[in-house]
């Protein structure tokens, strides 16, 4: 028996289990994989919620980020729009900031198990998980924050899940010459590609693709020749740039589709509650305001010795979700539309560089306020 289980440690449920830990809950972390691991992300974050790591005391500080002011977009043909990043950002690998924040929660004393969930109900007013071996863990609070996607989205009966995405990520580490102030997004014909600097003068180059992409080619390396090179940005990185990893990290069926932030009681957040597109570049600093925004929740409604208000948690966490994600989540969609295309990303930035006011509304949407503590 546990206060509150949390189903995936990412940000969305690290962030959450150190906030519910410090308040005196007792936190248990189901998570497949051990730390450090690598995850298929951008690794740009907007100081949004740099002050907020801050305050968790995981050494952020000492992490050795990048600082990123400024942005370049490039189309499938090579023109090439740049702005200044008002509110600014920093880059940092999901292999290093999940490991900071893990050795945090495991300090304040969140219980980490690594397995796979296998099935998870709810029943007379109280969560039951199941793990391999038949482990069996309940709690009247369960958080499911695995991410974009998993086979307990099937057995929930998510409807997301039944309609197939087109979309594929795909992320490696290189050392490159390139500006460290600033992220680029380098247009393709059915997808665009991300690159800004990182730790340790690595560069985090990650890029999402429609899925018919790579089923017209024998794998990824001949897609990446066949279609991403086809803007010369893109050419010249892949050719001059030094790859880190023995091959890329991959992840399949990415979904921007709306999701529910409830299912029969279970408190969704991160991916798992919804995504903006990576085009917008502040995945990350969603996933850990929510994660706060949840947690602030609990805090409220479900007070240690105190009876749970389970309507008014529910009701709160959807209210102050909506009012922080529904806007940037639906801008992000919109702004989608806009790349990915060799005519349509030539053509809007044509019109972006000529109105730069636009540039710097269409940032401004995806882009929160800075995360109060």
């Amino acid at each position: 028996m546990s206060d509150i289980l949390i189903i995936g440690g990412g940000l969305a449920g690290l962030t959450s289990a150190i906030l519910l830990q410090q308040n005196g809950y007792q936190v248990n972390v189901f998570e497949k994989k051990k730390y450090p691991l690598h995850r298929v992300c951008g690794e740009y974050i907007s100081n949004e919620v740099l002050p907020f790591l801050e305050s968790l005391n995981i050494g952020i500080s000492k992490s050795g980020y990048s600082r990123i002011n400024h942005l370049a977009i490039t189309s499938v043909s090579g023109k090439i729009l740049q702005a200044e990043l008002p509110m600014g950002g920093f880059g940092l690998s999901r292999y290093k900031l999940d490991q900071l924040m893990y050795e945090q929660a495991k300090r304040l004393g969140v219980e980490f198990v690594f397995e796979r969930v296998d099935n998870i109900s709810f029943k007379d007013d109280k969560f039951t998980i199941t793990t391999p071996g038949n482990r069996v863990y309940e709690s009247a609070i369960a958080i499911a924050a695995y991410g974009k996607r998993s086979n307990l989205d099937q057995k929930l009966n998510r409807s997301f899940f039944y309609r197939r995405s087109p979309y594929l990520g795909v992320k490696y580490h290189i050392k490159t010459e390139h500006p460290g102030n600033q992220i680029r997004l380098d247009n393709f014909q059915g997808g665009y590609c991300g690159l800004n600097k990182i730790e340790d003068d690595k560069f985090c180059l990650c890029y999402l693709s429609e899925t018919a992409n790579l089923k017209r080619y024998s794998g990824i390396p001949e897609m990446e020749e066949e279609v991403l090179y086809r803007n010369p940005y893109l050419r010249s990185l892949f050719k001059n740039s030094e790859f880190l990893f023995d091959k890329p990290e991959v992840i399949n069926e990415i979904s921007f589709e709306k999701k529910t932030l409830i299912e029969n009681h279970l408190l969704f957040c991160g991916d798992s509650a919804g995504m903006i597109t990576p085009l917008c570049g502040n995945g990350m600093a969603i996933a850990i305001h929510s994660g706060k925004i949840l947690a602030d929740s609990i805090l409220r409604y479900a007070k240690k010795g105190a009876a749970l208000n389970r309507i008014a948690l529910e009701n709160n966490y959807k209210f102050e979700w909506g009012k922080q994600f529904s806007i940037r989540l639906k801008s992000g969609r919109l702004i989608q539309q806009l790349f990915g295309n060799t005519f349509i990303s030539d053509m809007t930035l044509n019109i972006l560089n000529k109105f730069p006011d636009i540039t710097q509304f269409l940032v401004k949407k995806t882009h929160g306020e800075t995360l109060k503590y």
